[in-house]
């Protein structure tokens, strides 16, 4: 099939990518000729394992290519994809629609034929709607279907998730357009990943519920880790207690510093909003909202109980920035509070992340970047674990020792055990753990 994919950031560069190699022929269009330009030479904008392989071999074998011409890659798809951006809009935290709206219109002015317009975006319920009405509005006589198809990727594992999802959710009422999708991802039927068909409105509230509901599994097991602190218990053992549990499920139940990234953060604030235009507020979400917001915060303070109550010109190493590992994204990373909270406190940052570095430094002020991980740490007061890469499980402890003035680690993580931290001398704090 000819897909347009509208929109070349995360979400559209590895559907589009994915698409491809499934055998489609697709066209990422963007506004931003330098981003197209880099594409084109083979450069990729964001970090994503595989990647950078996957969008080189379908470009070679001609099944992807990158535009800033809009008009001509809508005009001849079957399907057109929009992936732009939805970010928390300022001063009261709606999603801005203003970029799925615009390229609405574009896709208006260049439709032929039928079309099946696709919202890959992330997008409150009752934007297909309004796409569908000013694609009617601006075209009258273009005969189109609009989709609701919500994108449910984990950055660092996007590839995988979207050749082996746990489930395709299609959201339309008419048999034209299901069937179109139904071509779009028969690739996947060998998997045989479940095609759910719903409404559209369900669909685009099916993606805020699915979010919001992982955000609030991580949070509870942070609440309970904090509990945990208090009466002696381990997190970790109450983690595996529940998660056993086929009605809870053991994922997203790791303690740590809270969530961040580009979804859970503005995803759960947007369907607080929605659901409180529509006055049936959501209560749980939105305590989810204020306790993750107040939880980075107060994993500084924790560093400064580590440290004996100040950090007052003291050097702290900061291993790990991004969100998540195996990703560059620094967007609501817990790592942004934490070391303005240490600043704050008078403290001196060193800080090393594989990938994050470039993105913080347009974030963060006065910090130093260490070149690898005893870098950071040589002659620390204290080193903090904020995010968990590969590199940082296995570190040589004794060296680790060494290089720091002080040893201690604070693990948010909880990467090592307590008892083999003791056993080399550090003075050692986790999360939800005694």
């Amino acid at each position: 099939m000819r897909i347009a994919m509208i929109g070349s950031g995360y979400v559209g560069l590895v559907s589009g990518a994915c698409f491809a190699d499934f055998g489609h022929e697709v066209c990422c269009v963007d506004k931003d000729p330098s981003k197209i330009e880099a594409l084109n030479r083979g450069e990729i904008p964001i970090f994503e394992p595989g990647l950078d392989d996957l969008v080189a071999n379908n470009v070679r074998e001609g099944r992807l290519t990158f535009t800033t011409n809009l008009p001509d890659a809508v005009r001849n798809a079957e399907a057109v994809f929009i992936a732009v951006g939805t970010p928390s809009r300022r001063g009261d935290g709606h999603a801005d629609l203003s970029y799925v709206y615009q390229a609405a219109r574009d896709i208006a002015g260049a439709i032929s034929g039928y079309t099946v317009v696709v919202t890959k975006s992330t997008v409150p319920v009752g934007t297909g709607d309004e796409v569908e009405r000013i694609i009617r509005e601006t075209r009258p006589d273009a005969d189109f279907s609009v989709v609701s198809n919500p994108e449910f990727l984990r950055e660092g594992a996007a590839i995988t998730d979207f050749k082996r999802p746990d489930r395709i959710v299609i959201g339309t009422d008419e048999v034209r357009a299901q069937n179109v999708m139904n071509e779009v991802y028969r690739p996947l039927y060998l998997n045989q990943s479940p095609v759910l068909a719903m409404s559209r409105r369900t669909a685009e509230l099916t993606k805020y519920a699915a979010n919001a509901f992982l955000a609030t599994k991580i949070t509870f097991i942070n609440e309970i880790a904090d509990l945990c602190e208090q009466v002696g218990a381990n997190v970790q053992d109450v983690a595996r207690g529940i998660g056993l549990d086929n009605r809870i499920g053991a994922k997203f139940l790791n303690a740590g510093p809270g969530y961040g990234g580009s979804c859970f953060p503005k995803d759960t604030l947007a369907l607080i909003k929605t659901a409180q235009d529509y006055e049936a507020p959501i209560r749980i979400v939105e305590t989810v909202a204020a306790v993750n917001s107040q939880r980075k915060r107060a994993m500084g303070r924790k560093v400064i109980a580590a440290c004996g109550g100040s950090v007052r010109d003291k050097t702290i190493a900061v291993l790990g920035l991004t969100f998540k590992p195996n990703t560059d994204d620094m967007r609501d990373a817990p790592s942004l509070d934490i070391i303005t909270a240490l600043q704050d406190a008078g403290a001196r940052v060193r800080a090393y992340d594989p990938e994050g570095m470039e993105a913080a430094s347009s974030m963060l002020t006065n910090v130093e970047y260490a070149k690898d991980a005893y870098d950071c740490v040589r002659g620390a007061d204290a080193l903090v674990i904020v995010t968990e890469w590969d590199m940082f499980r296995a570190l040589d402890l004794k060296r680790l020792k060494a290089a720091l003035a002080e040893p201690v680690v604070v693990d948010l993580r909880n990467v090592y055990r307590p008892e083999e931290m003791d056993r080399n001398g550090f003075t050692y704090v986790s999360i939800g753990r005694v």
